[in-house]
C-alpha cells in the first residue's frame, strides 16, 4: 500500500510540474506573440471590467493603442522617472529598490513603498490576478524573466504605457491623455506628463481627487527627476 501511495504521489507530481510547464510555455508563447502584434487587453483590465460591470453591465474601458513613437517623450521619461529610474540599465529587478522599499515599509509599519520594476508591473498587468501570495509572486518573478529576455526595453515600455490604469476605467496612455486634457499623447508636455506619472500609483483615488496636495508634491518631484531620465 505504501508503494502504491508513493507511486500515485509521485504521478501527481510529475503531473502538476507538467501543467505548470505547459502553463509557463502558453505565457512564453504569448510573450512571442506581443513582441510583435499588440495585445488587446490584459488580465488586470478583465479583472477591473468585471467590477465595473457589477455596477453597470453596459460599462466598458477606455482605452485606444497607440504606437511608441505616437507617445510623447516627456510622458515616457516622466513614468520612468516616477516608476524605474533604472529601467535601461537593469534586466527585470532592482534589487537596491525593492530593499529601500523593504526599508521603508518596515520603519513604516505598514506597505507604504514598492520596490517593481516597470517590467514587472507589465508581468502583473497582463497576466496575474490581484492575489498577493507566495505563488504569485513567483509567476511574476518569471514571467518578468521572459518578458526581459524576448522583448525589448523600448517594446516593454510601449506596451507598459497602452495597458496600464489611468483613472476608473482609463487604460493606457492615449485615454488618459484625452480623459484628463482633452488631447493625444503625442502632445503631452512636460507638465502634464510628470502629473500623469504621479498619478499611475493610485489611480481610480486620483482620478476622483485631482487637486490634492500629495499629486501636487509628487508631479514636482518627479518634474525635477525627469532631465535625468533615460528612455529606450
Amino acid at each position: 500500500m505504501d508503494k502504491m501511495l508513493k507511486r500515485w504521489l509521485w504521478r501527481l507530481f510529475l503531473l502538476l510540474v507538467g501543467l505548470a510547464l505547459m502553463y509557463h510555455a502558453w505565457i512564453l508563447g504569448q510573450i512571442a506573440y506581443w513582441n510583435h502584434y499588440n495585445p488587446s487587453s490584459s488580465a488586470f483590465m478583465r479583472a477591473r471590467l468585471d467590477l465595473l460591470r457589477e455596477k453597470d453591465r453596459a460599462a466598458v474601458l477606455r482605452m485606444q493603442w497607440v504606437s511608441y513613437e505616437l507617445i510623447s517623450p516627456n510622458l515616457k521619461r516622466a513614468v520612468i522617472a516616477a516608476e524605474d529610474g533604472k529601467f535601461l540599465q537593469h534586466e527585470g529587478f532592482d534589487f537596491e529598490a525593492i530593499q529601500r522599499a523593504y526599508e521603508k515599509n518596515l520603519e513604516k509599519g505598514r506597505l507604504v513603498a514598492g520596490g517593481s520594476t516597470i517590467s514587472q508591473q507589465l508581468a502583473k498587468n497582463l497576466f496575474l490576478s490581484g492575489e498577493k501570495t507566495p505563488w504569485r509572486k513567483l509567476q511574476e518573478v518569471i514571467i518578468t524573466f521572459m518578458l526581459e529576455n524576448v522583448m525589448p526595453k523600448r517594446r516593454i515600455l510601449e506596451i507598459y504605457l497602452n495597458v496600464i490604469e489611468w483613472g476608473d476605467g482609463v487604460f493606457g496612455a492615449e485615454a488618459a491623455m484625452r480623459h484628463y486634457y482633452g488631447a493625444s499623447a503625442a502632445s503631452a508636455t512636460t507638465e502634464q506628463a510628470a502629473r500623469l506619472a504621479a498619478i499611475v500609483p493610485n489611480p481610480r483615488f486620483y482620478d476622483r481627487n485631482r487637486t490634492t496636495p500629495g499629486l501636487r508634491k509628487k508631479t514636482a518631484i518627479i518634474l525635477r527627476r525627469m532631465p535625468s531620465a533615460q528612455i529606450p
